[in-house]
């Protein structure tokens, strides 16, 4: 699957703020995969109009499963790209293409790294989606974790795109991207991977749950 990827900002620019995002999960019914793909590229030249969406990214979880993380500055941008064309788009074929109704999370944003540089026809082709559930009482202490693991990611030239999220009161995750499977390995044996393994006995309710995705089309800030 070819992925798509806007040309990003400058190094001299700053990377939009990022406050609030949107976790989306979507079931193709069996034989209607390639539909979905295809539907969720093209949604790159209707969210490439919508200024106050900075960075949107088209996934691939499954073979049947697909998805779209996207970031805000704001609630009311979130609340606009919800009511958007896009998602006007995916509600009105989500009955001839997807198995159940989209799953919608609304996440906030605990930190973020962006510094993506496309060059020499590089695209972002890979991501991960990590999900954790804190311990009883442990909430704060996963945030904290996260917030403060920006630090690390930022040693990590491999790692452009990083978000810490929290999804609801006792989960949080991480959506982080990639331009090639190798980095994307590194990242994985890296230093934040070791850190959140060796304080998952203490904080976690269950082991992280970590999905290797494929990023089928996305937006950066320019």
């Amino acid at each position: 699957m070819n992925a798509t990827t806007q040309v990003s900002r400058n190094a001299s620019e700053s990377p939009a703020t990022a406050r609030v995002a949107l976790l989306v999960r979507l079931e193709a019914k069996p034989g209607k995969e390639a539909q979905v793909a295809r539907l969720l590229e093209g949604g790159l030249s209707i969210v490439r109009e919508e200024s106050a969406t900075p960075y949107w990214f088209a996934l691939q979880l499954g073979p049947t499963t697909f998805g779209i993380f996207d970031a805000f500055p704001d609630e009311l941008a979130r609340q606009a790209h919800l009511t958007g064309r896009l998602a006007q788009a995916l509600m009105a074929q989500a009955p001839d293409l997807l198995a159940e109704a989209p799953s919608i999370e609304r996440v906030d944003v605990l930190a973020t790294k962006d510094f993506w540089l496309s060059s020499a026809g590089a695209a972002i082709r890979y991501g991960l989606l990590a999900r954790l559930e804190a311990q009883p009482g442990k909430e704060r202490e996963v945030a904290s974790l996260l917030a403060a693991g920006v630090r690390i990611v930022e040693d990590e030239p491999g790692t452009p795109i990083w978000f810490g999220i929290q999804l609801a009161p006792g989960t949080f995750g991480i959506f982080d991207a990639f331009a090639t499977e190798p980095a994307r390995q590194a990242h994985l044996e890296g230093r934040l991977a070791q850190a959140l393994m060796a304080k998952a006995p203490d904080l976690l309710a269950v082991p992280p749950s970590i999905e290797r995705v494929d990023v089928l089309a996305s937006k950066l800030p320019r």
